[in-house]
């Protein structure tokens, strides 16, 4: 589908499915190369990161744990720039490689109270993948390791981003107009 309608608003195609798996692909070789011999506890941010996760780890050939974490910082189109824990991590990361696995990473909030949050737990490691990075909104100093497709500042669903819970479903990405 070229465009659709979500809660009465109109999307179009953005970025189609085959993009998205082949720049999953491009960041699951490097992480794979990058993080050989370490055992890595991946965390997932729920919700929005559930599909582009399930991906992810599919495609990495490491030994490997995975974890889940639910924060929420959206409001609608909108970020509260305020974040809740919803769910919050349930491992000893210790001594850990954490690699944080994000749908969308915009202006960072959400990363840096994560990051913050995870390092008082001591990992010997945090790294960060997301989907989709905006570089435009990033207004936040922690390093973004393995971005799979840096886009600009527009809101997206599908794929596991959402519109007021509406949306993730969709295979490819779509772009508000």
């Amino acid at each position: 589908m070229e465009s659709i309608l979500i809660h009465n608003k109109p999307f179009r195609l953005n970025i189609r499915a085959e993009e998205i798996k082949e720049a999953i692909a491009k960041i699951a070789k490097r992480i794979n190369s990058d993080l050989k011999g370490k055992n890595p506890l991946f965390l997932a941010v729920l919700n929005g990161s559930f599909i582009f996760a399930g991906d992810l780890l599919r495609m990495i050939d490491l030994e490997c744990e995975i974890s889940f974490v639910k924060l929420s910082s959206y409001d609608g189109v909108s970020s509260t720039g305020k974040v809740k824990e919803l769910i919050g991590l349930d491992r000893n990361i210790q001594g850990r490689t954490v690699v944080i696995v994000e749908d969308i990473v915009d202006t960072g909030v959400t990363l840096e109270t994560l990051y913050a949050q995870l390092a008082l737990g001591k990992p010997l490691e945090i790294m960060t993948a997301a989907l989709l990075f905006k570089p435009e909104a990033y207004t936040k100093k922690i390093k973004v390791d393995y971005p799979a497709m840096e886009v600009p500042n527009d809101f997206l669903v599908g794929y596991g981003l959402d519109y007021d819970g509406l949306g993730r479903n969709l295979g490819d990405i779509y772009k508000a107009v």
